[in-house]
């Protein structure tokens, strides 16, 4: 779960990164995305009578995707434009590519976009 000033705008802003429509949940201050590997990203605004501090962290979401930096390119300008903010990168990494943003509440986002399953290796097997 997601705590946000502007549940529905935050949604908006992840359902168009991951091309999936959001729902309402439980009410109008929380909502639902379905990612596209399964479960979902419940983001909701937090009690006013218990409000919950913004935090800086080690904690962030991380959004993958297929491709090479020319995809990265064009999910961070589709990002910015709906009001995201990069941090760092983007870069080059022998995984793929990556950057960091801040969504527009702030929050800590990675974007990363893998490199082909051939140039990866799998978990353990290492050089």
């Amino acid at each position: 779960m997601l705590a946000a000033d502007d549940p529905a705008g935050l949604a908006a802003f992840y359902g168009s990164l991951l091309q999936q429509p959001p729902t309402v949940g439980l009410s109008a201050s929380h909502w639902r995305l379905a990612l596209p590997a399964g479960g979902q990203l419940q983001i909701y605004g937090p009690s006013r009578s218990r409000p919950r501090p913004r935090q800086e962290g080690r904690l962030a979401l991380c959004l993958q995707r297929p491709g090479d930096g020319k995809a990265l390119h064009g999910w961070i300008l589709q990002a910015q434009a709906l009001g995201a903010q990069v941090l760092d990168g983007p870069r080059q990494e022998p995984f793929g590519w990556e950057a960091w943003l801040a969504d527009p509440e702030g929050n800590r986002l990675l974007l990363l976009v893998l490199a082909s399953a051939q140039t990866v290796p799998a978990a353990g097997k290492g050089p």
